[in-house]
């Protein structure tokens, strides 16, 4: 076979078109077009759940450091308060568990208790349980009480 023969010629056009025309599909096809957007659109995608996982870290480390700022004002406070304790030579049930309180004035504890209205209950002297209008009213002899109910 000769290297000018039409044969020749038309085995090279067949493969040089069937290269262009696979270029041209990738080029100038629709789906490739559409492939490569949603290729672009999962790589925006990613680059926003990686700014927000990294906004989200920098928001838990803000987060864990003011909770370590709080235990380290609450733990000085403590300090300060068992400070001031010893200085004034107060016993407090928080500083001290073992706190005595027989010390405390327990008459003016029994007159607040004995001052304190009697809790309500929940139904008064009526029928089957109902509201009676006249309750509160009667005297204490007309009626005896009935026990408190919950």
């Amino acid at each position: 076979m000769d290297a000018s023969s039409p044969l020749t010629f038309a085995v090279i056009g067949l493969i040089v078109g069937f290269i262009a025309g696979m270029g041209c599909y990738r080029l100038f096809s629709k789906s490739q077009r559409e492939r490569a957007a949603l290729r672009q659109q999962l790589l925006e995608h990613e680059h926003q759940i990686a700014e927000l996982k990294s906004s989200v870290g920098s928001h838990l480390t803000g987060i864990y450091t003011r909770l370590s700022n709080i235990r380290d004002e609450a733990n000085q406070l403590e300090r300060q308060l068992k400070a001031d304790a010893e200085e004034w030579n107060i016993r407090d049930a928080a500083i001290q568990p073992g706190l005595d309180l027989t010390d405390i004035d327990a008459g003016e504890e029994s007159t607040e208790e004995s001052a304190a209205p009697a809790t309500p209950r929940d139904y008064a002297d009526g029928k089957n349980g109902t509201l009676s209008e006249d309750f509160g009213l009667k005297g204490k002899e007309a009626a005896t009480p009935q026990p408190p109910r919950y």
